[in-house]
């Protein structure tokens, strides 16, 4: 069974960094698309990043140039650097591993997710 732990979210003020990481087992890592959502309060879930096990990345158009999404195969981890961050930027951060298909990301497991709460 797939677990994923994300880690790393807190408190940070406008402009700051923060650097957010999820841990996969109970199954292959190298096998899956690992993403990043979000979701703040009163408002649909974003995809924010998506990473193939071949290294293609695709941001949401509001995060470009200010996150980046990496993985490391041998450690099981997909992360997300966030820099210039917004209070826009405040959510819940879910970490999911699923496949990509057709210029289309498809989510099968989910963690609990990693508040970011951007205010000063």
């Amino acid at each position: 069974q797939v677990q994923l732990v994300e880690s790393g979210g807190g408190l940070v003020q406008p402009g700051g960094s923060l650097r957010l990481s999820c841990v996969l087992s109970g199954s292959i890592f190298d096998m899956y698309t690992m993403a990043w959502y979000r979701q703040a309060p009163g408002s649909q879930r974003e995809l924010v990043a998506f990473i193939t096990s071949g290294g293609y990345i695709k941001y949401a158009g509001s995060v470009m140039g200010r996150f980046t999404i990496s993985r490391d195969n041998d450690k099981k981890t997909v992360s997300l650097q966030m820099k210039s961050l917004l209070p826009e930027d405040t959510a819940l951060y879910t970490c999911s591993a699923g496949t990509y298909s057709g210029e289309t990301y498809y989510a099968n497991n989910w963690g609990q997710g990693t508040r970011v709460t951007v205010s000063s």
